[in-house]
């Protein structure tokens, strides 16, 4: 197997974009990151997008025709192009099948998209698409949603390790204090403790603030063989590892709903491949849908000791500056979370890091990032390690 490295990265503007498509939102992020990787069409041998529900939020399938379509990649060039789909681990897996396509020799230039349009549909509408990553049967049907079934492991937590409402308030304040500095931000607005308990409630524990928010926006990488990432940019960034691990889609069956099985194997996965530890990682981009699953995520990756992410995340550990920076993208609390797109979007930050290329949200120093992508309530999780050298 070849080594992998980024050459090319773009994101659109996270938020409501209601003037825009979503053929408009993932060409601008395809041609950006072609544009910033130095190559063109001809040179592009496969596509790899994530989209998780692109019928039931613009009414359109076959989204990987549709993108080589309108990136310029099919008429003529004739670039295959594959949708992938897992949920809100959707551009993750997208950017796993990409780094898979390379690494094997099969490909050499690649890229890896993702993307959602989800503002187009009203709220109510939009939530009962996001529930089809859960259970339906079971959970759905049931009248779970996902503010529902991330109250359950919140308040699980809670219960068995002493886990507050201002901890997980934290997490959102960190997250928002970060968007700030990021100029694809869905919101760049400070919040505080005292701000986010006294938002609405919408599922006991979790307040409005402790969610993420309805998102439009796009983003793409290209991969290269490392061999050749230097005839492209002289800042790649190396994949040291790729892995990916599933769970039960309902809770219910879960062996432990305070803990994301799939999250600690994935992370496992990618630490053995990397050959690394926890303590290697500079920062780290974790799946904060909601601010209880960043407080798993933190103890699931092995950053924090089971039951100690709440207390870590308020003493101010996972802030930029602190031990381990969390999020320094905003997360999807922040940032913005278009379902496909995020885990795209997460390599990105990372990129962009290592790169040095964060501005006022910058790591001194980083050299090896890792992201954390998850699919629904935790049934699928994917892991990613970057480093700056090979």
């Amino acid at each position: 197997m070849r080594d992998v490295a980024i050459i090319g990265v773009k994101n659109t503007v996270f938020g409501e974009q209601w003037d825009r498509s979503i053929r408009d939102l993932v060409v601008e992020a395809g041609v950006g990151a072609v544009g910033d990787a130095g190559v063109t069409g001809e040179k592009i041998d496969s596509m790899f997008v994530g989209n998780m529900s692109g019928g039931q939020f613009v009414e359109q399938e076959h989204i990987g025709a549709l993108i080589a379509d309108y990136s310029g990649l099919a008429k003529n060039l004739h670039v295959p192009s594959t949708r992938v789909e897992a949920a809100c681990a959707s551009g993750g897996l997208a950017l796993r099948q990409g780094i898979y396509s390379v690494a094997s020799g099969m490909d050499d230039i690649v890229i890896a998209a993702g993307v959602e349009k989800m503002t187009d549909v009203p709220s109510p509408k939009a939530s009962t698409a996001l529930a089809a990553a859960a259970d339906r049967e079971w959970e759905g049907i049931m009248g779970a949603t996902f503010p529902g079934l991330y109250a359950m492991i919140a308040r699980m937590h809670m219960h068995k390790y002493g886990t507050t409402s201002e901890q997980l308030a934290a997490a959102a304040v960190k997250n928002h204090h970060n968007g700030q500095f990021n100029p694809i931000a869905q919101y760049k607005n400070k919040i505080t403790i005292e701000s986010v308990l006294k938002s609405i409630m919408v599922a006991d524990p979790l307040h409005i603030f402790d969610c993420s928010p309805i998102t439009d926006g796009a983003s793409a990488v290209v991969l290269a063989p490392a061999d050749v990432a230097h005839e492209y940019t002289d800042t790649p960034i190396y994949v040291k590892a790729t892995a990916q691990a599933s769970d039960t889609i309902a809770l219910h069956d879960r062996r432990d709903i305070t803990t994301l099985d799939a999250s600690v194997v994935a992370g496992k996965r990618a630490y053995e491949m990397a050959k690394m530890k926890p303590e290697d990682i500079d920062l780290v981009e974790v799946h904060d849908c909601f601010t209880i699953a960043e407080i798993c995520a933190i103890e699931d990756l092995g950053f924090a000791k089971k039951g100690e992410g709440g207390k870590v995340t308020i003493d101010g550990e996972t802030a930029i500056g602190g031990r381990i920076p969390v999020n320094t993208s905003g997360g999807l609390k922040a940032c913005g979370h278009p379902v496909g797109a995020t885990g795209v979007k997460q390599a990105i930050e990372i990129v962009e890091q290592l790169r040095g290329e964060a501005g006022q949200r910058q790591v001194e120093g980083a050299e090896v990032g890792m992201t954390h992508n998850v699919g629904g309530s935790g049934a699928t999780a994917v892991v990613h390690i970057f480093s700056r050298n090979r």
